[in-house]
This record gives C-alpha cells, sequence and structure tokens, in this order.
C-alpha cells in the first residue's frame, strides 16, 4: 500500500492523526528563550482541540489547585495554599491534561479494524493519537485482533495464570510513577499477600541513583528542599536537567529566586532555552522580554560532572571555604576526602569535562561565595555508570559548605513523573527493608516474603530466560521506557501473560505474552465514585508534600474502573481467605488511608493530615533538624575514584532526551520548538566540527549503532542529521526512539539504572538508497552495575 492510499485509509477509518512521516522533518533557529505568549497559544490550541473549549476550562481551571487534581506530569511541588494562580499549571500541563481528557474515544470498533500486526508498525505517536481506551481487551493465544471482555472475566483470567504459577517470584507487578499513593499501597500489598516482592517500577530507570547516593550520604533517598527553599537560595546550580521542558513550572521557581538576588549556574551539554531567559505568561514583563535566568552556562561533556563536581570539592578545600563547625558536628569521612582531593589530577578533569580549569575555578569561585545554595539535578546526572558516585561528589559539595538543613540551601532530585516518589514511600520496591515488612505483618496478619525481589532490569533478563510468567503493569508504557529495545521486545513475548491497565494505547500493548489484557482505569481529571460515595487519592511532590487529587470530569465510559478498584478486585479473585479487607478498600479509600498511617514511616494520622488545605509534609531528618541516620549517625563525604569515559576514534557519546513535545514516552506532537525541530523526531543532534571531520552535512541520513562490550552491535536506523552547538564527541536523540541502542546489562553500579546517558555509538552513513556505508567497530570497556544490599529506615 502506498503512503498515500495508506493515509487516505486511515483518514476514512476516521484516525484523528496522521502518523509521522519524517521527511517532512524541519530544522530552523534554536530559541534563547521559554513559554511566553507562544506557550499560552499551544497550550490553549491543545487543550481547546481535544477537550473543547467548555471542558477545557473547568478542567484547567481545578489543575494543581487545593480543591482540585494533581496534574499527571512531573512531581514539581506547588505553591502554599492561598498563593497559587488561577493558572497553575504550565504548557506541558495542559497537554498532559488534554491527552487524558480527549474527546476521542477508542472502542471495539478500533480493534476489530486494527490487527495487533497492524499497530505493531505504528508509531507511539499514532497509537498514543487514537483516543482513550473505553472498555477491557482481551487477546487470546494465537488470536490476530484484540476483543472485548468482561471484568469479570478478566480477573478471573488473571487469577488464573496466577494460580497456576509453579511459584509466586514467576510474576512480576511493574509500577508507572502517575499510580496514587492509595493503588501504590495495595498494589503492593496485593503482590506480597501472593508471595513476591518482584515489583519494579519507572524509579529503577531514572531516580534510583539518587536513592543510593541519598540513603549512603544522607540516610534518607530523598531531596532536602522545600519549595520556599528555591525561593530563599543564594546561588542555584541546575544540572543535567531541562526544566523549560521537563518540570516548566520550576521555572517560576528560578525566576523568584533571581528577583530576589541569586545566581544561577546551569551545567548541561546542550544550551536549554529555558535556562536562558523565562517569558513567564503570568506577568506582562513575561509577555516581552522575560527574565534571564542563568549567569553562567558550563557546557560539560557527557559523564564529565563527577569530575566537576570533585574538581569544585578540591578548590573549596584549597581556599578553606568550609563550614568548619558543620562539618565537625555533623559529618564523617572528611579526612579522607581531603586527601583523596588533594592528588587531584586536574588533566583528569579538563579531559572528563570538556571544560577548562578557568571555567570551573569560575563557578567554583560563585559557590564559595554563596551563604546558601541549592543544586539541582535530574536524568542527565542519574543514567551513567558513575552516577552513584557523581551524586556522591554533589553531596560532598553540600555538606563542605554546611548546605544540608538550613535556609535557602540542600540537594533536590527533580522527579520526573508525578508520583514516582510517592509510590516508593507507600512500599513499591524490589528491596524493601524489613521494619516494612514488620509493620506489613504486624497489621494483616500475615507474613510477607522477604527474599528481595527484581527490579526492572532483572525482571528483563527474568523474563528473557523463562523465569516470569506473568507480566502485570500499573500504568505506564514499559517496553517504550525499558533499555535496549530489540532485548526488552523479545522478554515480553516470552511472557504467558500480558496485562497493562492503561488509560491509552501503546507500545506495550502491541509487544504481549501468550495472552494479553488491557484494562482500561479512571484518569486523574476523573470524579472516582468507586463504592457509591466520592472518592479521593493523594500524591507525594519532589519536595515530600502529600496532598490530596479528586477529578472533575465525567467518565469517559461506564466499563472504566478506578485503579484501587482494579486492584482490590483481583485480589479478591485471586486470594483465598486473605486476611487483607480488599472489599472494604475498594468501598472506601480511607479504609486504606487509616492502614497506610500505621504501616508507612511518617504517615501517622495520614487521612487528618491530608484533610489540612495542602496537605502535609512527610518528616525527612536532615532538612528538618540535621539528624542523619546512617549507620555512623553522621552525614558521610565519599572519596571517588575519577575515571574518564575513555571514547575509540571516530565514536561519540550519546544521550538519548525527550522534545518539548512529549512527556516521557507519551509523544504530544512533533515540534520540539525550543531546539527548531518540528514535524518529525529521528534526528540526531552533533557538534558541528564533528560533522565537517566526518564529512556529514546537514539533512543526512545516518544509522545510530552502540557498541559495547558484549560484542552486540544495536541500531536505531534512519536519522538525520542535524548540527547542534555542544560539546565535541557528544551527540543526542530522542527516546524512546534511540532506546534501542542503550545495551540491557550496561547499567549504573549500585543502583542498577538504564545508562541512558553515556551510550558509545557511531553514526553509519545511508546512500541514498537506503543502504549503509558502515565504520570501523570499536569497544567500550563498561562495566555493569550491581545492587545495594543495605536497607534504610526510610523507603525512597
Amino acid at each position: 500500500m502506498s503512503r498515500l492510499t495508506k493515509k487516505l485509509t486511515d483518514r476514512l477509518r476516521g484516525v484523528p492523526e496522521l502518523d509521522i512521516d519524517e521527511a517532512d522533518v524541519e530544522v530552523e533557529s534554536t530559541a534563547h528563550a521559554a513559554a511566553g505568549a507562544t506557550a499560552v497559544g499551544v497550550a490553549m490550541r491543545r487543550a481547546v482541540g481535544q477537550m473543547g473549549v467548555r471542558r477545557a476550562a473547568s478542567t484547567l481551571t481545578r489543575l494543581n489547585q487545593v480543591d482540585g487534581f494533581d496534574c499527571q506530569g512531573c512531581a514539581w511541588p506547588d505553591p502554599a495554599a492561598g498563593h497559587r494562580h488561577v493558572a497553575e499549571f504550565c504548557e506541558n500541563g495542559a497537554k498532559a491534561v488534554a491527552e487524558e481528557a480527549t474527546r476521542q474515544l477508542l472502542d471495539r470498533e478500533f480493534f476489530a479494524t486494527h490487527s495487533v500486526a497492524d499497530l505493531s508498525g505504528r508509531t507511539e505517536y499514532w497509537l498514543g493519537k487514537q483516543g482513550r481506551l473505553t472498555e477491557p481487551m482481551v487477546l487470546r493465544p494465537g488470536a490476530t485482533h484484540y476483543t472485548p471482555i468482561s471484568w469479570d472475566d478478566a480477573f478471573a483470567t488473571i487469577a488464573g495464570h496466577l494460580r497456576g504459577l509453579d511459584h509466586p517470584d514467576q510474576a512480576t507487578f511493574y509500577t508507572s510513577g502517575k499510580t496514587s499513593n492509595e493503588a501504590a499501597f495495595v498494589y503492593q500489598l496485593f503482590a506480597r499477600s501472593l508471595g513476591t516482592n518482584n515489583l519494579p517500577d519507572c524509579s529503577n530507570m531514572c531516580h534510583e541513583s539518587s536513592g543510593s547516593a541519598l540513603v549512603d550520604t544522607i540516610g534518607i533517598g530523598k531531596g532536602s528542599v522545600s519549595l520556599e527553599d528555591i525561593h530563599q537560595a543564594k546561588l542555584l546550580l541546575v544540572v543535567g536537567q531541562n526544566p523549560g521542558t521537563n518540570h516548566p513550572r520550576m521555572l517560576s521557581a528560578l525566576e523568584e529566586a533571581k528577583s530576589r538576588g541569586a545566581k544561577i549556574i546551569a551545567i548541561n551539554p546542550l544550551q536549554e532555552a529555558g535556562l536562558v531567559r523565562f517569558k513567564n505568561p503570568q506577568k506582562a514583563k513575561g509577555l516581552t522580554v522575560g527574565t534571564a535566568l542563568a549567569d553562567l552556562h558550563l557546557p560539560i561533556r557527557l559523564n564529565g560532572d563527577l569530575a566537576f563536581f570533585q574538581a569544585v570539592g578540591a578548590l573549596l578545600v584549597e581556599w578553606d571555604a568550609l563550614d568548619h563547625d558543620f562539618l565537625d558536628r555533623y559529618t564523617t569521612g572528611l579526612d579522607a576526602y581531603v586527601a583523596h582531593v588533594a592528588d587531584l589530577d586536574w588533566g583528569k578533569v579538563e579531559a572528563s569535562t570538556g571544560l577548562t580549569r578557568e571555567q570551573i575555578t569560575e563557578a567554583a569561585r560563585m559557590i564559595a561565595e554563596s551563604p546558601a545554595t541549592v543544586t539541582c539535578w535530574a536524568m542527565g546526572i542519574t543514567q551513567h555508570h558513575n552516577a552513584v558516585g557523581t551524586i556522591k561528589e554533589i553531596v560532598n559539595v553540600a555538606l563542605l559548605q554546611g548546605n544540608i538543613g538550613k535556609p535557602g540551601a540542600g540537594v533536590c532530585p527533580v522527579r520526573g513523573h508525578s508520583n514516582v516518589q510517592g509510590d516508593r514511600t507507600m512500599g513499591i520496591w524490589e528491596r524493601v527493608p524489613d521494619h516494612f515488612l514488620d509493620a506489613v505483618r504486624d497489621e494483616f496478619g500475615f507474613e510477607p516474603p522477604r527474599e528481595h525481589g527484581l527490579d526492572t532490569v532483572g525482571s528483563i533478563q527474568a523474563l528473557r530466560d523463562g523465569k516470569i510468567r506473568v507480566f502485570f503493569a500499573m500504568g505506564g508504557n514499559f517496553v517504550g521506557a525499558a533499555p535496549d529495545t530489540e532485548a526488552t521486545e523479545a522478554a515480553m513475548r516470552n511472557a504467558a501473560l500480558t496485562v497493562h491497565v492503561s488509560t491509552k494505547l501503546n507500545r506495550s500493548h502491541v509487544v504481549h505474552g501468550g495472552e494479553a489484557l488491557i484494562l482500561p482505569p479512571l484518569g486523574r481529571s476523573e470524579k472516582d465514585l468507586t463504592g457509591g460515595r466520592v472518592q479521593r487519592v493523594t500524591v507525594e511532590d519532589s519536595m515530600s508534600a502529600v496532598h490530596a487529587s479528586h477529578g472533575p470530569l465525567d467518565p469517559p465510559s461506564e466499563h472504566l474502573r478506578s485503579e484501587v478498584d482494579i486492584i482490590c478486585s483481583l485480589a479478591l479473585a485471586t486470594l483465598d481467605d486473605s486476611p487483607v479487607p480488599w472489599a472494604a478498600f475498594r468501598d472506601d479509600y480511607s479504609e486504606i488511608r487509616r492502614r497506610i498511617s500505621r504501616v508507612v514511616p511518617g504517615c501517622a494520622s495520614y487521612e487528618e493530615k491530608v484533610d489540612e488545605p495542602g496537605g502535609f509534609v512527610l518528616p525527612h531528618p536532615p532538612r528538618d533538624n540535621r539528624v542523619f541516620e546512617t549507620p555512623s549517625g553522621r552525614a558521610v563525604l565519599t572519596a571517588t575514584p575519577l575515571d574518564v569515559l575513555d571514547v575509540p576514534p571516530g565514536r561519540f557519546l550519546l544521550q538519548t532526551m525527550r522534545s518539548h513535545d512529549q512527556f516521557n514516552t507519551t509523544i504530544y506532537g512533533l515540534d520540539d520548538r525550543y531546539r527548531g525541530v518540528s514535524g518529525g523526531r529521528r534526528v540526531v543532534f552533533v557538534n558541528p566540527d564533528d560533522l565537517r571531520d566526518l564529512g556529514f552535512a546537514e539533512g543526512d541520513v545516518v544509522d545510530l549503532v552502540s557498541e559495547w562490550r558484549d560484542g552486540v552491535e544495536r541500531t536505531a536506523p534512519s536519522f538525520r542529521v542535524v548540527p547542534y552547538d555542544q560539546p565535541r564527541g557528544c551527540v543526542a536523540a530522542y527516546y524512546p526512539e534511540a532506546n534501542a541502542l542503550v545495551p540491557l546489562g550496561s547499567t549504573a553500579d549500585k543502583s542498577n539504572t538504564p545508562v541512558y546517558k553515556s551510550v558509545v555509538v557511531r553514526l553509519d552513513r545511508q546512500d541514498q538508497g537506503g543502504a549503509t556505508d558502515r565504520g570501523s567497530r570499536g569497544s567500550s570497556d563498561q562495566s555493569t552495575g550491581s545492587h545495594r544490599d543495605d536497607a534504610p529506615h526510610h523507603l525512597s
């Protein structure tokens, strides 16, 4: 079928969006400011286009409000009650709501028309644009199409598979970061009632490195700042993060800090528009000139952040720019650290960072002179082999100046999904500590399993090896988000049953086990009347604030069920004589919250606290009173070896990243306007000097081929070359398209997070016929990761 015929056929079938034609890619100049009137216009067009005027207005005015619902997007905190704007959302938050609250519905006729083979040839963009799922669907063994199934039959099907396992560890239960606290609590309770700790979650692929490093150094795997600390900081370091796209409301907080005299250092390979200038659409100035944000941008080489922070620490020691009282009273390891940085090799530092000693010294002077510094980071830090070590170096610099537990200072891992931190607090963790399991036992009267379970990478490997028979996903797009696409897809097809609780169609539904189910839940923007009463749920943001969320919209289908209902109903169908009151939990979520208050650390009087406008903040001992729950009772300075990640000649370090028009694997549109790319997604950003040396020109089409120590060449074909200012030797491409290049076994030391941000690749040119001119082979000695063995008190 020709491309034109296919497009016409799709249009006749009522498909609202055509699939991507990469020949339509256009490249223009990059932007030098974020948000402004353009962002408002885009947000309103998307919202009205998918929801209509009245529905869009009534929904968006409840978004992130005290009496409304929490954004489905990032986990940036809300201002205090009484200090929120009428429009307390960003462009990408409006897009997220529009995707969920769309009037486009996907019914059984769609599945009768489209076979799984047809759907598997579509892009994530096309799949997501087909509309909301409206009833449970099943793909029977050997079938070519999904067909409708009743909820009772769906639960019976899953229960039959689970009951037929030789051991509960033959099932794994994945969690997306959008899952509410109530759903997460009963979900982990169901898995442990069944008898397994196989509870991988999206944190395994993002901030697991942050949790590992922070637990080791300050005793809790969460950030130590509040939103007011951001406002009060005198210096903010924004490292490995693009808030203009991934956490746009953070720009308002940075603007507020600037208005109080703060300085900002942006440390990132690419100079992103959101950290250059912010045009706040809530202010008249924002519609014109806006506010300049970063005072200094350091275009650091990929994987150079450990060396940078170690060099800064060495300079602070050399200049005696230290908080000696804090170090004496609250820390351990200072002598070893000082001895370690005394031997700093500046040649290695410059090779690793791609920065000059003068650039690093300029930043260090700003840090030394600041009385209160906050360091923020995201995936640009956490998804490297040495990510845990890098974050420990960030903590070292904070500890040297006493920047933990004082106003306007601290460490701030910025979470990328709205309740990923809350899910971990509720017990979604394959390595949950014994004190949590003891509390579950004492509260519910059964003995939960004690053997540690599988994380995301471990679950894929177990599926690959035939050790997992049932895969259950509470939200998300596991196949799209996971590394090593070919290996992940082959592993998923090994399962006997795959189950996805999903609001919309995605790649994971067409890469299935022998039998597959899609179960459609209520969205966060929708009323939950489960049990015949108005229900609410709770979430936790990046700064440990917990608050309620209740949607205003009528559900798009009578066949949707809440996440809590789905889990509790499945438990009732699966578990005989369970001591857990699943039916009571399903009928009244306050019963779940009462149990949370007795099981989860820091959640005493949970129901009463979430009644307060804006909710409450969970305890954080280092932030609250400089108590560090480490084995020594002190914060730990760490001496970490400094190694340069060498790349063979003719090879590059690739990072995967989002476009401005996506959230995680959800593709909102095809307009990465801050980077000047529109109309497509298969582009690779390359330094112009590197292009010249390779003999490539803008617009050339290349295959991206990754090289790793296992000798397997992983290929992502047909990427258009785009010249882009970044350190030499570094390239960048969007995920999920580039996830195929990330080896499954290439993970961060200790956290086991896939290394999405420093993948050794080569660029093989395609000729006009699509054949590839392959370069020479290279190799990279990169180690695999390992798990942590200790068990901190806090679930983080």
